[in-house]
């Protein structure tokens, strides 16, 4: 590192996403909970040569199109929408801008690795909390908290979702402070806290339109709540960077989400894939965790999770795995078509073999 960098930076852990490599090839990429079907079609046809010529000209800093979508989808006003660089810019925002009155954030200890890492770039207090025996996140626990909240529902990487009456027990219980329910993966099974947003002027929900709609290569997230929030979210977003979506993105971001009709068909695809795909995971033995999203958590008594890594990338599978102790015997799938599904399933049944 330069002799430049603040001293509060030089011991940042930063973090640290799935592989990405350059070219596929052989390789079947089940290690960042892609989409494997296309976007909406509406949504590639949008990304023209007309539009594109158009990229000399500076987007339009509310991103009003996709706000509009995005709020006739659900049903809500757009003034309740505030949509961003992705999630991860969105939630930046969040730890930017909301730390209560004891600068803390409480979160899942076990939970989206950005978490810890925007405490310590923001300089908030991370308050980790343990899931239960099962790995489940305990509403309880989080009862009179002394900070903001931030729960992924589902979870990443166990998959496993709190019910709406959960989520609406945590706000009860916690009038006095945000809570910040991330649903990346909602639209996979979990029910979402949108519904709630009108009734409880302390939550806050974003999603993503990387995962259900096939856009994470665009980056487009978004968060929704009372029009108060929103609107400190946009005095962050226009403090910080008031351009933040390209033009390219706006445009297919609204037609992902006008698109209703290939939005349930493929994630129907990916939930019955899904189910299919746990079967015949524990059929082979293993311990999978109750998903609601698209990917699945699943261990071996055979082989410990590196192991299980290692093996399948010798057959040209690349799945997650992640070395804290209290997970390590684990690996998260992403739920490919039902095609990679049968791969990874028949190199599984060959590794065990040879152990």
């Amino acid at each position: 590192m330069s002799r430049f960098l603040r001293d509060r930076f030089q011991t940042l852990e930063p973090y640290t996403p799935g592989e990405q490599p350059k070219t596929l090839g052989r390789l079947i990429k089940l290690n960042t909970n892609e989409n494997p079907y296309e976007p909406a079609p509406g949504a590639v046809d949008v990304i023209n040569s007309d539009e594109a010529k158009k990229l000399r000209l500076y987007s339009e800093p509310a991103a009003s199109l996709l706000t509009e979508a995005i709020a006739d989808f659900y049903g809500i006003r757009q003034e309740q929408v505030i949509s961003g660089n992705g999630s991860d810019e969105i939630l930046a925002f969040i730890f930017m801008a909301f730390r209560g009155k004891t600068g803390k954030v409480w979160y899942p200890e076990i939970s989206y690795s950005f978490y810890p890492v925007y405490c310590d770039i923001f300089g908030a207090e991370g308050v980790k909390v343990p899931l239960g025996d099962d790995f489940s996140v305990r509403p309880e626990d989080y009862y009179g908290a002394d900070g903001t909240i931030v729960i992924t529902n589902p979870n990443a990487p166990t998959g496993m979702a709190l019910e709406l009456s959960q989520i609406e027990d945590i706000l009860e219980n916690n009038r006095d402070n945000l809570v910040v329910i991330d649903e990346a993966y909602v639209d996979f099974g979990a029910d979402s806290a949108v519904g709630l947003i009108d009734r409880y002027d302390n939550l806050l929900v974003v999603q993503t339109l990387s995962k259900s709609r096939s856009l994470a290569g665009a980056r487009v997230g978004f968060a929704m709540g009372s029009e108060e929030l929103i609107e400190d979210l946009n005095r962050i977003k226009f403090s910080f960077n008031p351009y933040n979506l390209n033009r390219l993105s706006i445009l297919a971001g609204a037609e992902a989400m006008k698109d209703r009709g290939y939005f349930e068909t493929t994630r129907k695809k990916i939930i019955d894939t899904r189910e299919h795909f746990v079967e015949e995971l524990k059929g082979l033995g293993f311990r999978v965790l109750p998903s609601k999203a698209n990917f699945v958590f699943a261990a071996s008594d055979r082989m410990r999770g590196e192991r299980f890594f290692n093996e399948l990338r010798k057959y040209d599978i690349i799945v997650r795995h992640f070395k804290d102790e209290k997970i390590a015997d684990y690996v998260r799938i992403t739920i490919g078509t039902p095609e990679e599904m049968e791969l990874l399933i028949s190199a599984t049944r060959k590794i065990l073999e040879s152990i």
